[in-house]
This record gives structure tokens, C-alpha cells and sequence, in this order.
């Protein structure tokens, strides 16, 4: 089988090195607007060639879109213009009703498959890409009842030679519970960050005393704006939502704390401590 990548860097990178170690596909181009990660790329073995877009789409079985969201939802029209119906399109964003909805009525809808490999880091470029990063993983494939069977054939043998544990659900309700387990986890750390880099001027403070805890808390800070902000953009309604939630909370501990009620302190800590039933 031969893929198109359309983006090689970290999440299309580590599905290339996956799916060719696992020898799914023989052959693999790449198609990206920055130079040197195509460079980079092919060093590194994610590719084997790079092409112009349209290029890449005719020579290939699977096509496998994997830029900012926002794009995603741009190219992906022009992407399916270019197909025929022995190929399979997907992509691998975080948002997916904006870009469901925006083939909606596309003659080659049924070829494309709303696919989110539930991974990520704070990490990007084809440097960090890393062929085990989706072993184990949970996979969205939403509103499979628009994606002919082969498509979903294709896309279903992409998600168990990653490993991941396939589930399915409508891009409305994907959206939502991304907002509450994907994204305010991003905005939560890069609030921490700007309210730590404000209060506290001393870098090297920062630095010696910073824990495990401070540490793992504001890694996302550490993510790109360019493939956040279209997330946010995207899921804008949701993402308010569970913000506004998110401060409620945060205000209660600040009202506690205020008024040295420290017994309401101890419940709200004590509530917050069922995650452990959920997240073992």
C-alpha cells in the first residue's frame, strides 16, 4: 500500500514509522509547506519521497491528513476532488464537526474517514516522531454512517496496526468530550504558565525550584499556537463551556480559601479525589 502524509511531523510522522514498521504500507510520500521536515523526514525514514500534493493523492491508496485543523479543513475539499473510489482519505485532528461539516455534501464524502488518535505531546516536527506513541491508545472514528465500507476497512486496519482501542461516536459529541479531556487540559497549562512567568520574574527560580508536580502540570504550556488556536477556533462553543465550569471550580477554592473554610476546602479536594476511579 502506498500513503501520502500531508504533514510529517510529530503525529503523521509517528503513524508512518508504525505503519511501515508494521509493513501496512511499502511506500510513503510526504507533502508538507516546510522544507525541512521534508528534509528531515526522509533522514529519518518517515518517507521516501516528497511531491507536490496532487502528485502525492494520485499515486497513493491512503491518504492521511495530519496539519492544524484548520487547514484540514481547507485542503480536504480539494483532496477529495483528486480521489477515486479506490482510495482512503483521513485525517487525525483534534476538532471534527467544522471539518465533517464542510464536506457534508462533497461528491467523494463516503472516502473519507474522521479519524483522532487520542495522543499527542508538547513536542512537533518529524524529530519527534516516535512509532510506539499509539500503542494502547483510545481512536475516535466519527459518523462512520457517512464513509463507504472500504474506507472504514482501511482506516480500521490503520487503528489496530497502531495498537490503539477503536471507539466510535458522533463529531458533535467527539467535540464535546475533547473539550472536557483534551483541551482545557491545554488552556488550564498555559494559564499556569503566564500566571508563574508574571509572579515569579527570577527565571533560575523557576527553574531550581520547580517540581515534578509544577513540571508535569505546565507541559502543554509547551505546545505550538499554531495547531492550538485553529483547536480552540474549531471547538470555540465547547471550549467556553467547560472554561466557564473550570472557573466556577477555581473560584470556589478561592472563596474557601478567603473565608478559611477550610472544612469546604478538605470537601472540595475530597470530590476532586474520585478521579482516582475513573484515572488508575
Amino acid at each position: 500500500m502506498k500513503l501520502t502524509i500531508i504533514g510529517v511531523g510529530l503525529i503523521g510522522g509517528s503513524i508512518a514509522l508504525k505503519l511501515r514498521e508494521k509493513k501496512f504500507v511499502d511506500y510513503v510520500f510526504g507533502v508538507d509547506q516546510n522544507e525541512q521536515h521534508l528534509i528531515e523526514a526522509k533522514e529519518l525514514g518517515i518517507i521516501d519521497e516528497s511531491l507536490s500534493l496532487e502528485d502525492a493523492v494520485h499515486q497513493s491508496d491512503l491518504i492521511i491528513l495530519a496539519i492544524p485543523v484548520d487547514a484540514s479543513r481547507t485542503l480536504l475539499p480539494t483532496i477529495l476532488d483528486l480521489v477515486n473510489d479506490n482510495q482512503t482519505v483521513m485525517d487525525v485532528g483534534s476538532t471534527k464537526a467544522g471539518i465533517v461539516n464542510a464536506i457534508q455534501n462533497h461528491k467523494n464524502r463516503s472516502r473519507f474517514v474522521a479519524f483522532h488518535p487520542m495522543w499527542g505531546t508538547e513536542n512537533s516536527g518529524p524529530k519527534s516522531a516516535i512509532s510506539e506513541s499509539f500503542t494502547g491508545r483510545a481512536a475516535v472514528i466519527c459518523d462512520r454512517e457517512d464513509s463507504a465500507i472500504s474506507p472504514l476497512q482501511t482506516v480500521k486496519a490503520v487503528a489496530e496496526n497502531l495498537g490503539m482501542n477503536l471507539l466510535y461516536m458522533d463529531a458533535e459529541s467527539h467535540d464535546i468530550h475533547t473539550a472536557y479531556i483534551s483541551h482545557i487540559s491545554h488552556i488550564t497549562s498555559y494559564a499556569l504558565a503566564n500566571t508563574v512567568l508574571e509572579k515569579e520574574r527570577e527565571e533560575d527560580t523557576i527553574f531550581q525550584l520547580a517540581s515534578s508536580g509544577f513540571s508535569s502540570t505546565v507541559r502543554l504550556a509547551k505546545s505550538h499556537p499554531e495547531m492550538w488556536v485553529p483547536i480552540f477556533r474549531q471547538n470555540k462553543e465547547n471550549v467556553l463551556d467547560v472554561l466557564n465550569e473550570h472557573i466556577t471550580q477555581l473560584r470556589k477554592f478561592k472563596s474557601a480559601l478567603e473565608k478559611d473554610n477550610y472544612e469546604y476546602l478538605e470537601e472540595l479536594i475530597r470530590n476532586a479525589n474520585k478521579i482516582r476511579e475513573i484515572l488508575r
